[in-house]
């Protein structure tokens, strides 16, 4: 098991990411959270297969609709794998 963390710029915020987010990770099958920072951008932890992480990181630089993603960095993450995931 993998663990990612990715900080996502642009029009991020009000737009139901964090919720379009944790949609698609469930579906695939990953753990973590998404949540907004007071910057702006919106912070993704995610956790689980390789495969599926990368799904996962290749939607984040689209988003949803109404979203406008200008950047996505991404580190793995050495973190304590949640149980699920959540929108904080």
């Amino acid at each position: 098991m993998v663990c990612r963390r990715c900080l996502v710029s642009g029009r991020v915020q009000g737009v139901f990411f964090r919720a379009s987010t944790r949609q698609l990770a469930v579906a695939l099958g990953l753990t973590g959270y998404a949540r907004n920072l007071p910057d702006g951008r919106v912070e993704v932890l995610a956790c689980g297969d390789a495969a599926a992480l990368q799904t996962l990181q290749a939607w984040l630089r689209e988003g949803p609709a109404h979203a406008n993603v200008s950047d996505v960095q991404c580190e793995i993450a050495d973190v304590a794998v949640p149980p699920d995931f959540s929108t904080v």
